[in-house]
């Protein structure tokens, strides 16, 4: 395989098939943590066409290489920042795929948790097929753990760390106690919709939106509103409304978001669940190639620092000390 990437960077790399694929690199080392793991575990066992697929880990002499499905329309975040903001149909196109692939996620027992417009990925086709990707915050909750099924009392209890994105976070999430990573993941899907339809944050001051401290409040307070020069029919406000619930426990589900009236409007036939499901399982094997003791070992790999970096660090601090040799002998010979 040969690789055009940059480094700490998810570039594509190409294959002799002419296939394109993006590689994440983490530096081997220290950086090769639990949550690396639990990244490549996750993400390894969904298998859904609004996710991103997964390919496999590779290592190098100094990185672990994370290959996954090239998504050629790039972010949802820059097509909005393209448009300034979408059409109501537009942005039902895509809500409904981003909630199919969140709801494959949880009948998979993973919560994403970081769900937000530049975990969105689209591709090149000219009615896009949203991806979600980037599973670095994700869990697995109840038991369900890589494909099988057996106790886990780490995976078992739901999630307490406050993890996401500051404009997505759920209110529950910000007050640090154990909350459902599922229902914080409905808010997140709820802000991503809001965003799409103003073209801005919803709990954003407009006045002062770089004021970190009045966002959590705003969140805090589901404190938000629909400016009077967008068009939002009252289906879709309502929606929004039931999503934007500070008690996780009255907040709308997932299983609820796809029966409502203004998700089902215009969905298309592939979109539809059994059809996902179908074609989730018959690629199955094909995007499985590697195994789950295959992928633990070069994680474990990965955890020993790469001989090249400390190569590399002698080399500088060997050039570091001929540098302070050379001032020393320019200050000796300009006295």
């Amino acid at each position: 395989m040969e690789l055009a990437l940059e480094k700490d960077r998810a570039r594509e790399g190409v294959v002799q098939s002419g296939e394109l694929y993006a590689v994440k690199f983490i530096e081997r080392g220290l950086k090769i943590d639990e949550h690396v793991q639990r990244e490549i575990m996750n993400h390894r066992s969904l298998k859904h066409p609004n996710i991103i697929r997964f390919k496999e880990v590779l290592l190098t002499p100094t990185d672990l290489a994370i290959v996954m499905e090239y998504a050629a329309g790039g972010e949802l975040f820059e097509r909005i920042c393209t448009a300034g903001r979408f059409s109501e149909d537009e942005a039902r196109y895509f809500f409904q795929q981003l909630i199919s692939g969140v709801s494959y996620c949880h009948s998979m027992q993973i919560c994403h948790r970081d769900l937000k417009l530049e975990n969105t990925l689209l591709d090149g086709s000219s009615a896009p097929r949203l991806k979600i990707c980037d599973f670095g915050y994700s869990k697995a909750i109840n038991y369900f753990i890589y494909n099988t099924f057996r106790p886990s009392s780490v995976l078992h209890s739901q999630p307490k760390s406050t993890v996401g994105t500051p404009a997505y976070i759920a209110p529950e999430v910000l007050s640090r106690k154990e909350y459902d990573g599922k229902i914080a993941d409905v808010w997140s899907c709820g802000v991503t919709l809001y965003v799409m339809l103003v073209g801005a944050y919803p709990f954003e001051d407009p006045e002062d939106p770089r004021n970190f401290r009045k966002t959590l409040q705003r969140i805090l307070s589901v404190h938000y509103s629909i400016p009077d020069y967008v068009r939002v029919s009252m289906e879709c406000r309502h929606l929004l409304s039931r999503i934007f619930v500070a008690n996780p426990e009255k907040r709308i589900t997932i299983p609820e978001i796809k029966q409502h009236p203004w998700f089902l409007k215009n969905i298309p036939v592939e979109f539809m669940e059994e059809n996902n499901l179908q074609s989730s399982n018959q690629n199955h094997e094909q995007q499985s190639s590697q195994s789950i003791e295959e992928i633990l070992v070069i994680i474990q790999e990965a955890r020993k620092a790469a001989n090249g970096a400390k190569i590399g660090g002698l080399l500088l601090e060997i050039l570091h000390k001929k540098c302070m040799l050379l001032d020393n002998l320019i200050c000796l010979l300009t006295r």
